[in-house]
């Protein structure tokens, strides 16, 4: 009897998975605890490297691209907004919407967050054998392949 998947590869790939999985969410941890203390949330700052990425958006393109609910998104804004890192202008082909756009403050206060992040995995890289480097420096694409499939 041939089954459709093998086994063994299976369950290699289930550990790899699990190890993957904590080594991924330590790191993630450790990255955070190196932000900027700019007082914002992870979702605040997550919106704000959106615009960074994207450009101006509209507040329901923001809410997709941050898988959050439109009322939710309003609320993260207007906090944004009181703290002048975020623009509002009038959309260009649709009267009724407004693109958000970030202010040079946001510009400054994300390149300062992704300073001090680089900085520190910089020195944990340094740590490590030229091989160990050029090991992760040929993982790293594939790394990013999987968060985007």
């Amino acid at each position: 009897m041939s089954y459709a998947y093998d086994m063994p590869t299976m369950t290699r790939s289930a550990a790899l998975a699990s190890t993957m999985r904590v080594s991924v969410m330590r790191l993630s941890r450790r990255l955070r605890s190196e932000r900027a203390d700019h007082g914002l949330s992870l979702t605040q700052v997550a919106t704000l490297a959106t615009l960074d990425h994207h450009g101006p958006l509209t507040p329901r393109e923001l809410a997709d691209h941050e898988k959050v609910q439109p009322p939710s998104m309003t609320r993260i804004l207007a906090g944004l907004e009181e703290r002048a890192l975020i623009t509002r202008t009038p959309h260009a082909s649709d009267g009724r919407q407004h693109l958000v756009a970030l202010t040079p403050a946001a510009s400054d206060l994300l390149r300062e967050d992704r300073r001090r992040k680089d900085a520190w995995l910089a020195q944990r890289l340094a740590e490590l054998t030229q091989e160990e480097r050029d090991l992760l420096r040929s993982v790293a694409p594939l790394l990013d392949r999987i968060t985007r499939l």
